[in-house]
C-alpha cells in the first residue's frame, strides 16, 4: 500500500515538474510561437483581460499533456510494483486538478480543448501504466 502511495506521489510530481519543464523550454527556444500566447494568457488571467487562445498552442498543449500523462503513470506504475491500482488512482488526480484548471480558464480557452485535455488525462495515464508491464 506504501508503494502504491508513493508511486503516485511521485507520478503526481513529475507530471508537474515535466509539465512546467516542457513550458520553459518550448517558451525559451521559440518565444514568438510558443512564449507570446503563454504570457499574453497569463496577463489576460491575472488583469481580467481579453484573451484569444491561439489554437497551435491549444494542439501543442494536448500533446504535451499526454506524454507527461503517460510519463506519470509508466513512474506510478513502476514505483508501485504493480501497473492498475497506482496509474488508476493518479489518473483521477490529474482528473480532478484537470477539472479545477478548466474552470479556472473557462472563459479563455473554447470548450473543445477543455473537454479533450480533462477527458484525456486518465487514460492517457492509465495507458502510462500498462506500459511498464512492456518495459
Amino acid at each position: 500500500m506504501l508503494r502504491i502511495v508513493l508511486g503516485v506521489i511521485v507520478g503526481f510530481f513529475a507530471w508537474a515538474i515535466v509539465w512546467f519543464g516542457i513550458e520553459q523550454i518550448l517558451s525559451a527556444a521559440f518565444p514568438i510561437w510558443y512564449g507570446a500566447p503563454q504570457h499574453a494568457f497569463q496577463e489576460a488571467v491575472e488583469n481580467g483581460g481579453q484573451f484569444t487562445a491561439e489554437t497551435r498552442l491549444l494542439l501543442s498543449h494536448l500533446v504535451i499533456g499526454s506524454i507527461v500523462s503517460l510519463i506519470a503513470g509508466f513512474l506510478a506504475a513502476l514505483i508501485a510494483g504493480e501497473n492498475k491500482r497506482a496509474p488508476l488512482i493518479l489518473g483521477f488526480l490529474l482528473l480532478a486538478l484537470g477539472l479545477l484548471k478548466a474552470t479556472m480558464s473557462w472563459p479563455y480557452v473554447p470548450i473543445w480543448y477543455h473537454v479533450i485535455f480533462t477527458a484525456s488525462l486518465l487514460p492517457m495515464t492509465i495507458m502510462g501504466g500498462k506500459l511498464k508491464t512492456t518495459a
